[in-house]
């Protein structure tokens, strides 16, 4: 997830190589960052005072921060986010690259189903990134409607009778504001048979929105009729595609210093029991391509806001069907984290595709 920030070009190149310098050494080191030593680490010859200037130039920009008056300077949740976009270098050291190979043939290796296997991945990739990892279950197939049929019944209910995939049948009932006739009903179905036949239960929910917002004035009184029961009907389908995640190594956050509010981990811990503040973050990444990274308040979650996520989506056959992903705080080692996550989604993706 990318947010506004400032162009590369507005920062010349000593500015960005001494903004580069201060976020690696401050993930490194977790201590605000003088002027003295980004002129030791830099390798650049200048003095402390054109330092100085620079960093004042960059705060001013909203890249970093001072905690105190005179102990040096801290990347801002902007500078991680124009570290990450613009001056990032991802590699993976060899100690990963085996860690991984590891992860390759221990998923490789199982003989569990799809819900084991992602409880494994989880835990790899927690060990290995020593964060707190994250993978949503597999989506199942998307099923796609092949019929429906009203039935009326008394006090204005009505049965409806729902085909999925020409074989599941699924019968609901609902509450109408009017009576209907069996003839109402039946030009109704026939209507919505024509409209929604094939799609799935989210392209329906989306079309009826569609209908709905548009005028009534071209639509005639079947039309008319024909949506209201379908909004009847779908809206209480909601939480059919809802995302179902395992989380795994959730203490390894206890020994961030960013994060040893007590409090502060009792609210992340409660949120990661609940399983609901992330389904929003981690639906966006399900219909994103590539890696994603939210950093602090980009999350839009306030119980995020001193960390980062960072998650890639996995395939099964030609499908997205899950996110993997891992919670740390915003000063984590990106240049490992990222290419860790992605390779993760791929291997499980292999995975979960080997056995098909």
């Amino acid at each position: 997830m990318n947010v506004e920030s400032t162009p590369p070009e507005s920062l010349n190149e000593r500015a960005q190589h001494l903004l580069r310098v201060l976020v690696q050494s401050y993930i490194r080191e977790g201590q605000p960052v003088g002027s003295r030593a980004l002129s030791r680490d830099s390798g650049l010859s200048l003095s402390s005072a054109t330092i100085r200037n620079v960093m004042a130039d960059l705060e001013d920009l909203g890249f970093v921060s001072s905690p105190h008056t005179s102990a040096g300077r801290v990347p801002t949740d902007r500078g991680y986010r124009f570290f990450v976009d613009a001056l990032l270098r991802a590699e993976l050291p060899a100690a990963e690259n085996a860690e991984l190979k590891d992860m390759r043939e221990q998923l490789d290796a199982s003989h569990e189903g799809p819900k084991e296997l992602v409880a494994a991945a989880s835990q790899l990739l927690s060990r290995i990134t020593n964060l707190a990892g994250l993978v949503t279950m597999p989506l199942a197939p998307a099923a796609t409607l092949t019929q429906i049929e009203f039935v009326g019944l008394a006090e204005q209910r009505v049965l409806v009778i729902l085909v999925f995939n020409d074989r599941e049948v699924q019968n609901r009932i609902i509450q109408l504001e009017r009576y209907y006739s069996q003839d109402e009903l039946r030009r109704a179905s026939n209507y919505l048979n024509e409209q929604f036949r094939g799609r799935t239960l989210t392209q329906v929910r989306e079309e009826i929105l569609r209908q709905l917002a548009e005028t009534h004035a071209h639509m005639n009184q079947i039309m008319l009729d024909a949506i209201s029961m379908a909004q009847h009907v779908f809206e209480a389908g909601e939480g059919e595609d809802r995302l179902e995640y395992v989380i795994k190594g959730e203490t390894n956050l206890m020994g961030v210093a960013e994060l040893t509010n007590v409090e502060k981990l009792r609210r992340l811990f409660e949120a990661f029991n609940e399983k609901r503040d992330f389904l929003h973050l981690l639906d966006n990444s399900l219909k994103a391509e590539g890696v994603q990274i939210f950093i602090g308040h980009e999350s839009g979650y306030q119980i995020l806001d001193d960390c980062s996520v960072v998650t890639a989506p996995y395939a099964a056959g030609d499908s997205v069907v899950g996110v993997v992903g891992v919670i740390g705080p915003t000063r984590m080692a990106y240049e490992r984290v990222i290419p860790i996550v992605d390779m993760t989604a791929k291997l499980l993706g292999a995975a979960l595709n080997s056995r098909r």
